[in-house]
């Protein structure tokens, strides 16, 4: 016969076996879902992605162990913007990163409890997105780019460039949320400057050349380029029209000029991603994005391609090669 004392050893032994099984089990992987502005296959994308999961797996995250990512790209393609923040608002996510006003506004109309951090979006607070830089108040935060008021330098900057310049198009996709408001402020630099300043809204690609070629058109021109989803993806093909049309041009990102374009001034990209990782990480250890401030650029960066200035006949002035935060040649 089997004694009580025997019983009762075994069903210990039971019990620290499953309490041990417990222990090893892993904890239910986080998932964050991730909506990019741009095609799957794009460099930029990649680059930004690997350095948003390298900035989490330095907090702690590895991806397949303790967390899972679930992105969609949007291609620049306004119409599968929303398709795509409903499908990843569907899943469920225990937090959302993005970039673009537009994507963010997109997510925030769809969901009011999951938490989405922004690396990058302009004037926050102007675009509606929240209530307050250091309360945002809600659902959404994240890192900012340029206010609105601050787009005026975009214009100056391209002047100091290229001095001979009267008139200048704004490339921009109405699309956006966010850039009417960014025109305004280059309008207001432009009036300063004694420029004209006029808008180019693309809607799809193929629209791109012949707008710009049209512009180039009549001599003194130049362009100025919004961020946003669709001039992000057709970045190429707008710097090839700029360079056919001999127009200088300001873009919104670094990426841009490392692609070709003459000249830009903005937040590092790259730095965005990462602060970014480090806001996801404090949300997926309990905090509240409505207690996480938004947080202003402390410096911008001037990138200026020196190739693409040759090509321009242009003769960068010293004074701004000086402030250059980097320069390609």
């Amino acid at each position: 016969m089997i004694s009580r004392r025997m019983v009762m050893i075994g069903l210990s032994a039971a019990s620290l076996d499953c309490i041990a099984a417990q222990a090893q089990a892993p904890a239910r992987a986080m998932k964050i879902g991730i909506l990019y502005g741009y095609p799957k296959d794009d460099a930029e994308g990649a680059r930004l992605h690997a350095t948003f999961r390298q900035s989490l797996e330095a907090a702690g995250w590895a991806e397949g162990r303790n967390v899972r990512f679930e992105i969609r790209w949007t291609d620049g393609d306004g119409a599968r913007v929303l398709t795509m923040a409903k499908e990843l608002i569907g899943l469920k996510p225990d937090a959302i990163l993005t970039h673009s006003t537009q994507l963010v506004a997109a997510l925030g109309r769809e969901t009011r409890g999951i938490p989405i951090v922004f690396a990058g979006a302009s004037d926050p607070v102007e675009s509606g997105l929240v209530a307050s830089l250091a309360r945002p108040g809600g659902n959404i935060t994240g890192f900012s780019t340029l206010q609105f008021s601050n787009n005026g330098k975009l214009l100056e900057l391209l002047k100091e460039v290229a001095p001979r310049l009267s008139r200048v198009a704004v490339i921009m996709n109405t699309n956006n949320p966010s850039q009417a408001g960014r025109f305004e402020g280059i309008v207001a630099s432009g009036r300063a400057l004694g420029m004209d300043v006029s808008t180019i809204d693309l809607k799809s690609a193929a629209e791109i050349d012949d707008a710009i070629s049209g512009f180039a058109a009549t001599p003194g021109g130049g362009l100025v380029i919004l961020p946003g989803a669709f001039t992000g993806t057709h970045r190429a093909r707008i710097i090839a029209a700029a360079a056919k049309g001999q127009l200088p041009a300001m873009y919104p990102r670094d990426f841009y000029v490392r692609d070709g374009g003459l000249m830009s001034f903005n937040a590092n990209s790259a730095d965005l991603f990462r602060q970014a990782a480090h806001y996801v990480d404090r949300i997926l250890k309990g905090e509240k994005p409505a207690d996480l401030p938004v947080q202003t650029p402390t410096r911008f960066e001037l990138v200026i391609n020196l190739k693409t200035a040759r090509a321009l006949a242009l003769d960068v002035p010293l004074s701004v090669l000086a402030r250059a935060d980097e320069v390609i040649e």
